[in-house]
């Protein structure tokens, strides 16, 4: 059902949570944006300025791997400067309150973190852009160990124990979905009684497949989107209105 207007849609969304024993919340882009993480994949976004570098490209060309560097750290502002947002603090209340045991995210930008998730209750599908580890032996760098030698030299660097490249620990097209998240994601998608998909378009699979795992393992599903999903119709709420908006009412004291 789509709700006919923001104040009734808040409202039923409240009467859902409060009769909810576990919400599992799986969140997109749209839950950032008000933060000023743009959205990479919206017309205008990121995406369509610039190509995205494939994960084999990363590992096969050094001048992948410099324009890769150069972009994050051209990025850097916008990431550092991001708080946690009107959707991230309401979730970090209802984690607090027990309802939630953890946020599914297809973001990077580690705000769920910030608003209050512990590391282990942050499951991050497609990784975290704010730090970086080395895809061979997965030892972990800071950015800023990153950034002094790109400035230094010009190039992205490798590992100092294995001299394989260093990249975000971000998840890239073409790099395998990390399988202990994807686990955890599908355990807690069939186990709770309220999905909440909130600022994704709901087209990147397999992460897309979630809210329907836990409509057909019997969870009630809300849908809080700016644009229509292509899983409007099997929602029991649909709320088409701006995040922060829609789920303000929950942040709490």
């Amino acid at each position: 059902m789509i709700a006919s207007d923001l104040q009734s849609g808040v409202e039923r969304l409240g009467d859902m949570i409060a009769r909810a024993k576990t919400i599992v919340p799986f969140t997109g882009a749209g839950i950032s944006t008000e933060c000023g993480i743009p959205d990479f994949r919206s017309p205008g976004g990121i995406w369509t300025r610039n190509r995205p570098i494939q994960f084999e490209e990363f590992v096969a060309s050094q001048e992948a791997r410099d324009e890769s560097w150069r972009r994050r750290f051209a990025m850097e502002e916008v990431f550092a400067a991001a708080r946690p947002g009107r959707g991230h603090r309401a979730l970090a209340a209802l984690h607090r309150a027990g309802k939630i045991p953890a946020v599914i995210t297809q973001n990077i930008d580690n705000l769920h973190q910030a608003s209050g998730f512990a590391a282990d209750r942050g499951i991050e599908l497609h990784g975290n852009t704010t730090y970086a580890r080395c895809i061979g032996c997965g030892q972990v760098y800071q950015l800023d160990w990153v950034k002094r030698r790109f400035e230094a030299d010009g190039a992205a660097p490798n590992c100092t124990e294995c001299d394989e490249p260093v990249k975000t620990a971000t998840i890239s097209f073409g790099q395998a979905m990390p399988e202990d998240e994807m686990q955890r994601a599908t355990e807690l998608s069939q186990a709770c009684d309220l999905f909440i998909a909130i600022g994704s378009s709901l087209v990147v699979w397999p992460a897309a497949g979630f809210p329907m795992m836990a409509k057909n393992s019997g969870a009630r599903l809300v849908i809080i989107n700016r644009e229509p999903t292509e899983q409007d119709e099997i929602a029991d709420l649909v709320i088409h209105h701006d995040i922060g908006e829609a789920l303000g009412p929950f942040v709490g004291n």
